[in-house]
């Protein structure tokens, strides 16, 4: 990936920002107030490099965390956990089938950005975007439910800076 730019966030920017982060998964974003943010900007999406590392990403005007930065912020909202036969296609980057899915968050509305998660550890395996909403992708038993964006092992995972 080409990288196009890369520049050190303003503070009226960075406040903004964490204000929305704040108001999507909860007090846990705040930690980010007294860490170095750097938005890197490449062809695809730009990236906000938190202390040097990628953990969020810029999609369809949206912040969201990347899978790395989903799993080093430990984040319990927008979350859908899919079961232990779906996670070799997860991480493959396939899209996630509903029978597959074994609980969501109930706010999630169709088109939200959300992490998918294993049921076992609860660790990310990739970041989707809803087809349908949080309580629907439970209790549906076929049809796809989240449409896969970054996943782990992709080339958004392997960055590094």
């Amino acid at each position: 990936m080409k990288v196009k730019s890369r520049v050190q966030l303003r503070k009226n920017i960075r406040n903004k920002m964490l204000k929305d982060l704040v108001s999507t998964f909860g007090e846990e974003m705040s930690e980010l107030e007294n860490k170095t943010l750097e938005k890197i900007t490449l062809e695809e999406y730009s990236i906000i490099l938190v202390d040097g590392k990628p953990l969020l990403f810029e999609i369809e005007g949206h912040l969201f965390p990347t899978v790395r930065g989903a799993l080093e912020m430990e984040l319990q909202k927008r979350v859908v956990t899919v079961d232990k036969g779906a996670i070799r296609f997860v991480s493959n980057g396939a899209d996630i089938m509903a029978p597959g899915v074994v609980a969501a968050d109930a706010e999630i509305k169709d088109g939200d950005l959300v992490i998918i998660v294993e049921e076992t550890h609860r660790k990310p395996l990739a970041i989707g975007k809803a087809l349908m909403e949080g309580p629907e992708m439970v209790e549906a038993t076929s049809g796809k439910a989240i449409k896969s964006i970054t996943h782990v092992g992709d080339k958004l995972w392997n960055m590094e800076f």
